[in-house]
């Protein structure tokens, strides 16, 4: 099946574009991994930018009446690539919008292009035309840096939530060696006091964790609005366990407390900016 025409050979959006004489679709230059169907998708979605695109009229253009085949699971299948290969997400859309039981929408800029004519003299053995500069990253809304994919925000946000809920577990089992530094540099009713707060923040902590990991794991699309929700409690809950480096004194020295505890003054902040970039769309602050 032929691509699709469109006003220009050449399709730029963000730091893609999609060469649609070679039927190729690059990022920065660089070729991706997309063809047959999931291509022509996009170049109809490309052809149409701005406006909704119907799966009917996928269907009328893509798939000919006499072919039999599951018309949505394929056309679900060619979006979840086409998605895939942009780094784009259904419920975060930066490319291409879902309209429910309607059809989709590509909403990012398209800027199309005739592919540039060499001049004379320029064949084998001439001067080379310049290529031109690739389109700058899309940015985020708020934070006016280039969106990362989705997948290393959330991956990221994971993984600091399983390293604290490692610090809580491993304390709750280690309660009486944390009471026994404690006793060393203070008053037994300060000892005691601290391996009470290490009890009740740790038994907060580690169901506060549990929610985060899975509601990320599982993409819940208000997580950013939740997050914004109950980050004074996970400030003061991360910093009341920066302090806990101070603990290791005699192992690790005072400086290398301190370094560890800076570090972990500004994770909560750093939870925060994942949870933006990785819910863009949605309202976090």
């Amino acid at each position: 099946m032929a691509v699709p025409h469109n006003n220009g050979s050449i399709a730029r959006f963000g730091v893609f574009e999609l060469d649609l004489h070679a039927g190729e679709l690059r990022k920065s230059g660089v070729k991706l991994r997309l063809q047959g169907q999931p291509l022509q998708v996009l170049a109809v979605l490309l052809e149409r930018a701005g406006e909704l695109v119907t799966r009917d009229e996928f269907r009328q253009k893509l798939w000919p009446s006499d072919t039999f085949v599951d018309f949505d699971h394929s056309l679900n299948t060619a979006i979840n690539k086409v998605r895939e290969a942009l780094g784009d997400s259904a419920s975060t859309p930066r490319y291409i919008e879902t309209l429910a039981r309607r059809g989709y929408r590509f909403i990012a800029p398209v800027q199309n292009a005739a592919p540039a004519e060499a001049p004379p003299g320029t064949g084998n053995g001439g001067p080379l035309a310049p290529v031109p500069a690739p389109s700058p990253a899309e940015l985020h809304p708020e934070l006016e840096i280039p969106i990362p994919h989705r997948g290393v925000t959330r991956g990221l946000f994971a993984l600091i939530q399983v390293m604290y809920l490692t610090f809580y577990i491993v304390a709750l089992f280690r309660l009486h060696a944390i009471q026994g530094i404690a006793d060393l540099f203070l008053p037994l009713w300060a000892a005691t006091t601290l391996a009470g707060a290490v009890l009740v923040t740790a038994g907060v902590g580690i169901p506060l964790r549990c929610f985060l990991i899975s509601s990320v794991g599982f993409d819940d699309q208000r997580l950013g609005e939740k997050f914004i929700r109950i980050f004074p409690l996970v400030l003061a809950l991360d910093q009341l366990w920066a302090v806990a480096p101070f603990l290791l004194t005699q192992k690790i020295g005072l400086g290398g407390a301190f370094a560890v505890c800076a570090a972990l003054l500004y994770l909560p902040f750093s939870e925060r900016a994942l949870i933006r970039m990785a819910y863009a769309g949605k309202r976090t602050a």
